[in-house]
């Protein structure tokens, strides 16, 4: 971005095209996936072309530096998206790549799960779910609390790794979530749990 100054924590612009789409994503060292965008993120994100209905208010759960929420507010951009992380310097990198993506329709809060998060609901949240915070905050934070926040109707789509499948299974079945294996390769597994509609 032009007038943009590298922090300290800076390492590298990551480029990346989705459907003819261009995309620059700068990343600090310290995050998540500085190397390249991650394997889980791209798979995610590859079977959430094209939704149907499309969405209109979406939520990017954990979203690092902001790779999942930019490239659906560019996809969706008539939807509002709103983009959260409990890391600070995620928060900040995610403000610059919303701004040097030219994302008009997004906006970023630094929040743990969605405890500090505008009170709203969600017609989509996404996430790639982290896999070393123990199974007690992912079932919290990462699966439960989430639901909480769909619209009737609404879905939560995200991406784990293989050995994340049997918690978010087991979490599913004690719940009685409406839970859906919509992808399974190269080491990664995306779900979507749907939020039922309200009978008339």
């Amino acid at each position: 971005m032009e007038g943009w100054t590298a922090d300290v924590y800076f390492k590298k612009r990551i480029k990346y095209t989705l459907n003819r789409h261009p995309f620059q994503f700068d990343v600090a060292e310290l995050l998540f996936s500085s190397h390249d965008i991650d394997i889980g993120t791209q798979f995610l994100i590859r079977q959430m072309i094209n939704l149907e209905p499309t969405p209109t208010t979406i939520l990017d759960l954990g979203c690092g530096y902001g790779v999942i929420g930019i490239v659906l507010a560019r996809l969706y951009q008539e939807a509002d998206v709103v983009l959260s992380d409990k890391d600070l310097l995620a928060v900040a990198y995610t403000q610059h790549n919303l701004e040097l993506n030219r994302i008009a329709n997004g906006r970023v809060y630094g929040s743990i799960s969605i405890d500090d998060l505008p009170a709203r609901q969600y017609d989509l949240i996404v996430s790639n779910v982290p896999g070393h915070i123990g199974d007690l905050a992912i079932e919290e934070d990462f699966i439960l609390k989430p639901l909480t926040q769909l619209l009737p109707g609404g879905s939560y789509m995200f991406v784990v790794v293989h050995p994340l499948k049997a918690l978010v299974e087991s979490v599913a079945q004690r719940h009685d979530l409406l839970l859906t294996l919509l992808g399974d390769r190269g080491g990664h597994a995306v779900y979507s749990i749907m939020r039922a509609e309200v009978s008339p």
